[in-house]
């Protein structure tokens, strides 16, 4: 008995539903200056000063969608979709930097792998598919700036960029053009960049680092990543640690059907489905959890691409078209998930990820960010607690949190419960553009831009302004949860030291602090559950005394 081929065709209708969305943001007119440009913003709506280079990851869905039979796909085989393909990989070398990088959020950005390997690795894809149909000119073209690009890539980053999922990128991107080039030097840096990523490859566990801890999403995104690696060369190493990875990623498969989310270190709630099909065959557990995300693609659970805001989107189109030709057939029954089995204790020390499954009840945690908590009725699927901690507003204005990834928490843990405490950490991240700011980040792009190694510096300098280091305010936690039979109990204290004043304090509920663009989209399942806010009296009682308790139970 084997899983019904209908379901494997949402992947198709997914994809192929978004395609007539990046059409609609691509200049197609060949007598345009922007002429194969998918960034509507810059070369429309004129409200970007500078064509954005992800976006030009289009053309791998043009080519796919061009070449292959999928189901319902109206654009096989029609010239201007292969037209519309070559244009968008003729802009791309047109606003290559000397050097071989692009820009992605500002110009001069230079960016590593956001806008260089990403699109790197989908202009070969695509060059691959269409290089037949392609004029000499065209093949010369884009063949050089595949070997500009790729010496970028394999130099290494330079901009603290401290992304696991990057670094697989980057080994991904230099593997293909070492392969289209036939080229040893990049094959050598392939295997350098590799060796980069397992630097932040937690062998024990599975895991591997964004930022500064485990994020599920971005975790299935190595996945997909290494596996499209592992498709040309069977790596028994890629497997093994394959192997790891898969199994530490379906724990954060939730009984609902939906994935990771405010458990990981940078909020992500996307799959990434491809890696997964690449390794079903081999790894049964993969091909469990492909199922199961799968199912909930189709019940518009995940991220689903129509929600995905418009530089994403061209990421999640191609991956679901690969996901439907690379399908594993998997016979039933597949593995049990971990939100599927009996009752058991598990907790990743170095990720700090605390799970427990009762007869009935499915929780997890991730300590090392405050003690953010899901707990799920595993018999019909419902998210029963989902608290991402305390988070509050001082008179002074900063808004302060418990839920950031620290490493001075205390932290304690057991088959009964855990405790972190720690001081609340003030969120950086609300911050706009003004009108003056804006003209003295641009002055500042146009004095240093043209320099490589100035431009990464600024970037690394944005990347700890906005996302990393801890800034602690006089504010101490501590959060104690408890499992009784089938209830559960969530005890939060605050004590407020000299100076500090809350105007604001809410417990609970979903809400992410941390500056992350693929995140902070909306899922059905917050409808269900809803957090609490202090009154006036508590928050009196809190300034005036130094100290508020709360206690929640949940009763499964």
């Amino acid at each position: 008995m084997r899983v019904s081929r209908g379901l494997r065709d949402v992947y198709a209708q997914k994809a192929l539903n978004q395609i007539p969305r990046l059409l609609g943001n691509q200049d197609r007119n060949p007598f345009s200056p922007a002429y194969g440009c998918f960034h509507r913003d810059y070369w429309l709506d004129k409200t970007s000063d500078f064509p954005d280079a992800v976006r030009q990851f289009g053309v791998h869905s043009l080519a796919l969608v061009y070449a292959y039979d999928f189901p319902g796909n109206i654009y096989k085989g029609k010239a201007k979709i292969r037209d519309w393909a070559v244009a968008g990989m003729m802009f791309w070398t047109k606003i290559q930097h000397k050097e071989g990088s692009f820009d992605e959020f500002y110009p001069y950005e230079r960016g590593w792998v956001g806008p260089t390997a990403f699109t790197m690795f989908a202009v070969a894809e695509a060059y691959g598919v269409l290089k037949d149909e392609m004029t000499p000119a065209e093949r010369e073209k884009v063949l050089r700036a595949i070997k500009k690009a790729a010496d970028f890539i394999a130099a290494g980053e330079a901009e603290e960029d401290h992304l696991a999922n990057h670094h697989a990128m980057a080994s991904l991107a230099v593997w293909k053009a070492s392969r289209l080039l036939n080229d040893d030097t990049l094959l050598r840096g392939y295997e350098r960049l590799l060796e980069g990523y397992l630097a932040y490859h937690d062998k024990a566990e599975g895991w591997s680092r964004e930022y500064d801890g485990i994020d599920p999403g971005y975790l299935s995104a190595s996945v997909s990543f290494l596996g499209k690696i592992y498709q040309d060369n069977r790596s028994p190493a890629i497997l093994d640690i394959m192997r790891r990875t898969i199994e530490c990623c379906s724990y954060f498969v939730y009984p609902n059907g939906y994935y990771a989310g405010s458990m990981g270190s940078r909020n992500t709630l996307h799959f990434y489905p491809h890696g997964f099909e690449v390794f079903s065959n081999e790894i049964p557990l993969a091909g469990a959890v492909a199922e199961k995300m799968l199912k909930a693609l189709s019940e518009n659970k995940l991220v689903p691409p129509e929600i995905i805001s418009d530089r994403y989107v061209f990421y999640r189109v191609p991956e679901y078209l690969q996901a439907y030709l690379d399908y594993g057939e998997r016979p039933l029954p597949l593995p049990e998930l971990p939100c599927e089995q009996a009752s058991f204790e598990r907790y990743f020390n170095n990720a700090k990820i605390w799970i427990k499954k009762t007869p009935r009840h499915y929780c997890i945690a991730n300590l090392a960010k405050g003690g953010v908590i899901k707990v799920f009725d595993s018999e019909n699927g419902k998210l029963i607690l989902n608290d991402c901690g305390m988070i509050g507003e001082l008179s002074t204005g900063e808004i302060v949190t418990s839920q950031w990834v620290d490493p001075s928490y205390t932290i304690a843990s057991s088959g009964e419960g855990w405790e972190v405490s720690g001081n609340m950490n003030r969120v950086p991240s609300h911050k706009h553009f003004t009108l003056f700011k804006n003209i003295v980040f641009r002055t500042v792009l146009l004095l240093i831009g043209w320099h490589p190694g100035l431009a990464h510096l600024l970037k690394g300098k944005i990347r700890r302004m906005l996302i990393l280091g801890n800034r602690p305010v006089p504010v101490r936690f501590k959060r104690i949860f408890r499992v009784v039979g089938e209830e559960f109990h969530l005890t939060n204290e605050i004590h407020v030291q000299t100076g500090a004043r809350f105007s604001r304090l809410s417990f609970g509920d979903e809400f992410f602090v941390r500056y992350v663009p693929q995140s902070r989209y909306f899922q059905a399942q917050e409808l269900e559950i809803t957090g609490y806010s202090c009154d006036g009296a508590e928050l009196k009682t809190l300034n005036e005394n130094g100290l508020l308790t709360k206690t929640f139970t949940v009763k499964g």
